[in-house]
């Protein structure tokens, strides 16, 4: 997948826009950041540990643990390597995580 077609699944997600974050594209939703990009080829997208670890145990080709210090906080995902339909249930997850409940019932 190319980053393009990432970045539009994440802006596909109701109420979601991209921002800067310190020099780098974010994506969030009402203000709270769901996913971003460090580079070229990374998405990295905030769900629960439970969420990373299965991730990274089911797509360790294109998924590894990411850590903001010590604390496990985001899969980091090689968006040339995933399958959209498995960066698109990421997305919605940290999505789910980060949106208001008023507007969950938006995401189908």
């Amino acid at each position: 997948m190319k980053l393009a077609a990432a970045r539009n699944l994440a802006l596909a997600l109701p109420e979601a826009v991209e921002a800067d974050h310190h020099g780098f594209p974010s994506f969030r939703v009402r203000g709270k950041i769901f996913a971003t990009v460090p580079d070229d080829r990374t998405m990295r997208v905030f769900v629960d540990e439970e969420q990373i670890r299965a991730a990274v145990a089911s797509y360790p080709d294109a998924c590894t643990l990411g850590y903001w210090g010590a604390n496990l906080r985001f899969v980091s995902v090689d968006v040339a390597a995933v399958e959209a339909p498995v960066l698109r249930e990421l997305l919605r997850d940290g999505w789910r995580k980060k949106a208001p409940a008023s507007l969950l019932k938006r995401l189908a």
